[in-house]
């Protein structure tokens, strides 16, 4: 038999707001939703202010770009590597710096076009293409690392 209870205007469809657990359920997503976005406004603010610090030429290799991709791998690959199987570490840690502030902070769109405008310059297009990936994993590796010997784990 069907669930006869009328659907709500929560977030999810399938939470019902006059059952408690149901509404807290929707709380939960709305500060989850404002952690990201808050994070995601001062990761955006901070990629903005390098790139104006460090505009990337026409031609020639895009710094800013690829040291806020490569820092922000590193910073994730630090998080993720301090969060990991930690208790007790705030449920919105995660949302906020992880995918908030480093989803604002790093830039694939701009790596893509960026990536596209040097072309012309096989070599350097395909080493900014390959470089960032590899190098941007290493980070993230180095990080993990360095906060995961820190707590004594692997």
């Amino acid at each position: 038999m069907a669930d006869e209870r009328p659907l709500s205007t929560g977030i999810d469809p399938d939470v019902d707001l006059r059952v408690p657990e149901e509404r807290a359920e929707s709380l939960h997503l709305l500060r989850v939703t404002l952690a990201v976005a808050a994070g995601g406004v001062l990761g955006a603010l901070a990629r903005h202010g390098v790139a104006e610090a460090w505009p990337a030429a026409p031609t020639g290799f895009p710094w800013a770009t690829f040291v806020v991709n490569v820092s922000g791998c590193l910073a994730l690959g630090a998080l993720m590597g301090w969060v990991a199987g930690r208790e007790g570490a705030h449920p919105l840690v995660r949302p906020f710096l992880g995918t908030g502030l480093l989803g604002g902070y790093t830039t694939f769109s701009t790596y893509v076009v960026e990536t596209q405008e040097r072309f012309d310059e096989p070599l350097l297009a395909l080493g900014y293409l390959a470089g960032s990936v590899v190098i941007g994993l290493a980070a993230a590796l180095v990080g993990w690392a360095l906060t995961a010997r820190r707590r004594g784990t692997r």
